[in-house]
């Protein structure tokens, strides 16, 4: 067992510089320990080791029902089989249009000749638009879902499962009314991803209530907080690098790969947990079976003896390398519509700009367990 800590990941210090601390603790203390996240794991290797390897390290690390998220083979076969088809090619197809419309009215609405707020002027409101959307949910939904993920942020910072468990209540009863009332409606129940979802069965059984809540719990997680910041980091990213906007101005197809390898140098999702099986040696680290690991996405997608310069944006990377959406069999089932939403977006905010700068304004950087910004403001000098 630990009897020391190698860090503390809610030092001040640390929050105020989190990609730059992951970096300098990958380089000294690759399997770092601390109370609050464990045992986490920091290098490339180490992780894809961790991923590629479900019998020693289980997914079932949460104390709460999170389907698939929680889940290890052969249940989460089965659940993944009946989940992926939501994000498949003709799915995708079909949303297209609807995608692209969102981001256009988004961009259109933004003030021209003066500095915009990228995080509530654009990228949450994309994030909520695209998630009710998707899901068939009403308008109304878009500013409680904000106050709930902001919560939730708030909750999983401070550790009090109390608090934890009464902000996951709070999310799981907006989503029963929402079954309820497809239920009540019967054959009238909008055709959308949530009804679709009161129909579907694993094993030949229906999904219960709990699963259907916990499924459309984790897509809503992943939507608002990830995607939101995905596209605040994007947006500002390209604000602070001309010669990489102009380069995406002029080849729009290229716009996809960027926005992966963006994401890879500041990284939108943080960390991610295991749990150990047995007994088992990372590096020189003996973790005991039953405890909890930390998969550190942000230091992993940096590491330097995979990607040389960390900071250095190169379109020609290996994109198996890249773990922004994970790997192995618990990889992210959302990738392709989160693919879709963030291309759109930043194809269309391109087209419709000349060119992006920081405003002068410094950001405000989100607070772990967020990633990203909390405030940042950017400005089209053409205009």
């Amino acid at each position: 067992m630990a009897t020391h800590h190698d860090w503390d990941p809610r030092a001040p210090d640390v929050l105020a510089d989190p990609i730059g601390t992951y970096d300098n603790v990958r380089r000294r203390c690759p399997v770092a320990y601390s109370e609050y996240l464990r045992y986490s794991i920091f290098r490339h290797a180490d992780v894809m080791r961790v991923l590629m390897d479900p019998d020693t390290f289980s997914n079932q690390a949460s104390r709460h029902l999170s389907v698939p998220n929680s889940m290890d083979p052969p249940e989460h076969t089965a659940y993944r089989r009946m989940i992926d088809p939501y994000f498949n090619a003709a799915r995708m197809a079909e949303f297209e249009p609807v995608c692209r419309r969102i981001c256009a009215e988004l961009v259109a609405a933004l003030p021209r000749g003066t500095a915009f707020e990228v995080m509530f002027g654009l990228a949450h409101p994309f994030a909520l638009r695209m998630q009710c959307a998707f899901l068939g949910w009403p308008a109304s939904l878009h500013e409680p879902l904000l106050q709930w993920i902001n919560k939730k942020n708030v909750a999983t910072l401070s550790g009090d499962t109390h608090t934890i468990a009464a902000v996951a209540t709070e999310f799981d009863e907006t989503i029963r009314t929402l079954l309820k009332a497809r239920r009540e409606a019967g054959d009238d129940a909008p055709r959308d991803a949530t009804t679709r979802l009161l129909r579907e069965t694993v094993n030949g059984q229906p999904l219960a209530e709990e699963e259907i809540v916990s499924i459309l719990r984790n897509w809503t997680v992943g939507e608002l907080s990830t995607i939101a910041s995905s596209a605040g980091i994007v947006v500002y990213y390209l604000a602070q690098n001309a010669p990489i906007q102009s380069r995406l101005r002029r080849r729009p197809a290229l716009v996809r790969a960027a926005i992966d390898e963006i994401l890879r140098i500041h990284a939108p999702l943080v960390a991610n947990r295991r749990m150990a099986t047995r007994a088992v040696r990372i590096g020189t680290t003996q973790i005991p079976p039953g405890e909890r690991l930390t998969l550190m996405w942000a230091s992993a997608n940096r590491d330097d003896s995979v990607y040389g310069n960390p900071d250095e944006f190169r379109l020609d990377r290996d994109p198996a390398l890249n773990l922004l959406y994970g790997a192995g069999i618990h990889a992210c089932p959302g990738a392709p519509l989160a693919r879709l939403e963030l291309t759109t977006l930043i194809q269309v905010l391109l087209a419709d700009t000349q060119a992006l700068e920081p405003s002068g304004q410094p950001p405000t950087p989100a607070t772990y367990p967020a990633s990203g910004y909390y405030r940042a403001s950017v400005v089209d000098k053409a205009t």
